[in-house]
């Protein structure tokens, strides 16, 4: 795409959506850390489900960290890797307990160092809990990125440093929910909604899905 292509992809996207929110249920940065830690190979719909009980009565580190493995297991057992995601998450209260006050950091490279934190859970927390212009690459983006032309990579790091360079400032805070509910709702992965895209011109790919009705 080229600089003007880009703006206006962001321009409309920001028209049809001007306060883009996640989907993810939370009740504070500490809440947030735990959710997307948990949404790792699930569906955020999953992961609400699971929460909507535990957030009530664990919503720092102290409370979660008192249940336990065994405890914080009974809640999560419906969403995936359950087992693993436990264990990591009550190690992920102990540490923030320990050496950060109870704290969630708001560095990339600290929260990285929590166990079942990557980089793209790292982006999401920084942005939607501290408002970090960071961008989370999921499967959703990585696909857009390279579908579209906006930011073509071979990994997902290529796609991110990319659209941090593409980006226009002022779309930078948004960009992130934009792009995954655009790749979740219209741009999906086996049959695009082509003909409902509000950016579908200045898309590059070549195979436009036609309206069905028309069709």
């Amino acid at each position: 795409m080229t600089k003007a292509e880009v703006e206006e992809f962001f321009a409309r996207l920001q028209a049809s959506n001007p306060e883009p929110k996640g989907e993810l249920d939370y009740l504070n940065p500490f809440t947030l850390l735990v959710a997307v830690v948990l949404s790792a190979q699930a569906t955020d719909v999953s992961v609400n489900k699971a929460t909507k009980d535990l957030f009530p009565i664990a919503d720092t580190p102290e409370k979660m960290h008192a249940l336990g493995v065994e405890g914080l297991t009974r809640y999560i057992k419906t969403i995936g890797l359950y087992n693993s995601k436990a264990k990591n998450v009550i190690e992920l209260c102990r540490l923030l307990i320990d050496k950060h006050g109870s704290q969630v950091p708001q560095d990339r490279e600290t929260l990285e160092s929590l166990p079942g934190v990557g980089r793209k859970t790292a982006n999401v927390v920084l942005n939607i809990a501290f408002g970090q212009p960071t961008i989370a690459v999921d499967t959703h983006l990585f696909r857009l990125g390279n579908r579209t032309g906006l930011a073509p990579g071979k990994t997902p790091l290529a796609v991110e440093l990319l659209l941090e360079k593409r980006i226009p400032k002022p779309y930078l805070q948004h960009a992130h929910h934009w792009l995954i509910l655009h790749g979740r709702y219209i741009c999906k992965a086996r049959k695009p909604d082509c003909w409902r895209c509000v950016v579908s011109h200045v898309c590059k790919f070549k195979e436009k899905t036609p309206d069905p009705v028309s069709a």
